[in-house]
């Protein structure tokens, strides 16, 4: 981190506070032979004017002797890159008009009266502007962005950036694009960052020496691990330990400086860091006991969403239809506390699951991808799910793992459809339902249907959308899989108010209610009267629908469902429209499209814009309307040209004046 070079500045910097002098020692703490204490002091006094023949022996006689020189005089002592706190209690002043700068690698939490100061990384800012220094200003300017991805491959890491920027500087012929190709391969990026005496690995191996075995197979391990950080627990797995120790291990690899600590009870390494830990791994560590630590984790993750989705969905016969994990998982006293779980440690998770290749870890992570999709449905994590299961679909293919290819690809359908890709959520679930078995799994064979079910419902083909929806119906009873049965009522229930069949689709969205009550399930629950809300505008009941709206709000604000609050929202603002309540409607739906501005696909935000223009004009706001109308417009097409034409004569009455 630039420790030494900064206690060199500030020593420079507050000379002029110390006018009797200033001491530097070099204490070799990160080497194999720290400096003796007994034989600093004797520089120490030698420095302060004492004869040899004048200097006791003994580290005590030399300490009392040193303090009593200092009393009354201002010395500023440095003493660098010391190894622990009794190395440096001897060489303490004890006078007030001294002090003493201390850098190290390890966090002397021992030392009274110290002040901590934890060296970060850089900043990108000062990170491009170190490299700029040492580069050039000509040749970084004209590669900025190449610049800025070599200081991000070093990890904003001080020595790193230098480094890279004196290769760079000494090699004419090369761009900074040059560099940058090197540094993005991961499994050379250390190798990569040499540069003479200087080393960023060599600096990474001087620490993990000074490691006990325990704590050097624990920092081995943690390398395996993908994501910005890890939980206790998850590590604990990796480590096959249990918590109690494994916190031991990890808070005395952050009192090395070699682990951080990001919040209570997680921890992370640097980018380079990890490089470095996984070389470790791969080098002393054979590739059944790689393969073991990953799995372990893997297992805790499979467990602890196991949990997270039965509290989720009661009457859901998912967690019946994945692997038994060997491990038990976090328990959970309440669903808020599984749901804390599931969202902290959602980008985690989902790294963690983006590199697996393996047969065995390739089905662990299929079912962790089905248990926890939930993540689709928050707002944060819709992208990188759908790109995690991207990655894992290319493994499953390329290896014809049929099991994971299957459960990945219902997954992957569930996130396209409520991102509104509804031509690859089809093709996804018809694939999901053409593989071999799939018809005995009743988790492709239900999940596949609703979703191919859906993708026709959308597209108005009603004849194909019963089809599949029955199918589905008929799949999730015969597993005797309540919370699915419900969710297909509430699917048909849609259906019928498309076919104008009002009366039937308020029938079978309370049917739906009705199963999730008696079943608790609470997130299901706000789905189903989501879908009677919508029957019952549908059939004029919009006093009782607002009603229920607000309730569901609720519902779906304690799961933590970004994209349904916001669709809820959405439903508020068209009840409150048909009551003749614009101005409330116009409010409503513009929170709508904040909630789902980053999460829902252009087809449903389209739908809120189109009616928050029919709102902005009934209150005569007209020039507002029409600039909702044309985002809406931009949106529609290619999505639905039944729903753009509509609002192309919306606009086109709007400018002839006619009434809207």
């Amino acid at each position: 981190m630039g420790k030494t070079t900064l206690a060199v500045q500030v020593a420079h910097a507050a000379r002029e506070h110390f006018p009797d002098g200033q001491l530097y020692v070099d204490l070799q703490g990160a080497g194999p032979a720290p400096a003796d204490p007994e034989a600093v002091l004797g520089s120490f006094l030698r420095a302060l004017g004492t004869p040899d023949d004048a200097i006791p022996e003994g580290v005590e006689e030399r300490a009392g002797l040193y303090r009593s020189l200092l009393d009354g005089r201002r010395v500023l002592t440095l003493l660098d890159n010391a190894r622990d706190a009794a190395q440096v209690r001897p060489l303490l002043p004890g006078t007030s008009g001294c002090a003493t700068l201390i850098t190290s690698r390890h966090r002397m939490v021992d030392l009274a009266g110290a002040h901590l100061v934890d060296l970060d990384v850089m900043s990108p800012e000062e990170a491009l502007t170190l490299f700029t220094r040492i580069v050039g200003e000509e040749r970084v300017h004209a590669e900025s962005d190449a610049a800025m991805d070599v200081v991000a491959a070093c990890g904003f890491l001080p020595l790193a950036i230098r480094i890279a920027a004196s290769r760079l500087a000494s090699r004419r012929t090369w761009t900074v694009s040059t560099l940058a190709r090197k540094l993005s391969d991961e499994r050379r990026r250390l190798d990569e960052l040499q540069a003479g005496d200087q080393a960023v690995k060599a600096t990474f191996e001087l620490g993990y020496s000074q490691l006990t075995p325990t704590q050097a197979r624990a920092f081995r391990l943690l390398g395996l691990a993908e994501g910005p950080d890890i939980s206790l627990h998850a590590a604990a797995a990796l480590l096959d330990q249990d918590p109690d120790t494994t916190e031991d291990i990890l808070e005395s690899l952050v009192d090395a400086s070699l682990v951080e600590s990001a919040a209570p009870h997680r921890y992370r390494l640097h980018d380079l860091v990890r490089l470095f830990a996984r070389d470790c791994a791969e080098r002393e560590e054979d590739d059944e006991s790689r393969h073991a630590g990953v799995t372990r984790m893997l297992d805790f993750y499979l467990a602890t969403t196991r949990r997270v989705y039965a509290l989720q969905r009661p009457g859901d016969k998912l967690v019946e239809h994945v692997h038994e994990p060997e491990t038990s998982g976090l328990d959970f006293m309440a669903r808020s506390e599984a749901v804390d779980w599931l969202l902290a440690e959602g980008a985690t998770l989902l790294q963690s699951l983006r590199t697996v290749t393996d047969e065995q870890h390739l089905s662990l992570a299929a079912d962790i991808v089905m248990l926890s999709r939930d993540l689709t449905e928050s707002g944060e994590y819709s992208a990188p799910f759908a790109e995690v299961c991207n990655a894992l679909l290319n493994r499953c293919v390329t290896v014809n793992h049929r099991y994971a290819q299957g459960r990945i690809r219902i997954a992957k359908a569930q996130a396209d459809y409520l991102a509104g890709r509804l031509e690859s959520c089809y093709a996804n679930a018809q694939q999901a339902m053409c593989l071999p078995g799939a018809v005995t799994d009743p988790v492709i064979a239900a999940h596949g249907a609703n979703l191919a079910g859906l993708s026709a419902l959308h597209w108005g083909l009603h004849a194909t959308a019963e089809e599949y929806l029955t199918r589905s119906l008929h799949a999730y009873r015969d597993d005797s899989n309540a919370s699915g049965e419900a969710s297909i009522l509430a699917c048909l229930s849609q259906l019928s108010l498309e076919t104008h069949r009002t009366k039937a689709g308020v029938r079978l969205a309370q049917e739906c209610c009705d199963i999730l009550q008696l079943v608790g399930s609470s997130l299901r629950l706000a789905s189903g009267q989501y879908a009677l809300a919508r029957a019952l505008i549908a059939d004029g009941q919009y006093s009782a629908a607002v009603t229920l709206l607000v309730e569901t709000l609720g519902r779906f604000r304690a799961h933590r469902q970004r994209l349904w609050e916001g669709m809820t929202l959405f439903r508020l603002a068209e009840a409150h429209m048909a009551l003749e309540h614009p101005r409330e409607a116009v409010e409503l739906a513009e929170r709508a499209l904040d909630y789902v501005r980053n999460v829902a696909g252009p087809w449903r935000r389209a739908q809120i814009l189109k009616l928050l223009g029919l709102a902005l004009a009934a209150t005569g706001e007209h020039d507002r309307a029409r600039a909702s109308w044309q985002q809406a417009l931009v949106m529609f097409e290619g999505h639905s040209e039944a729903e753009a034409e509509e609002i192309r004569t919306l606009l086109a009455n709007a400018q002839t004046g006619q009434s809207c």
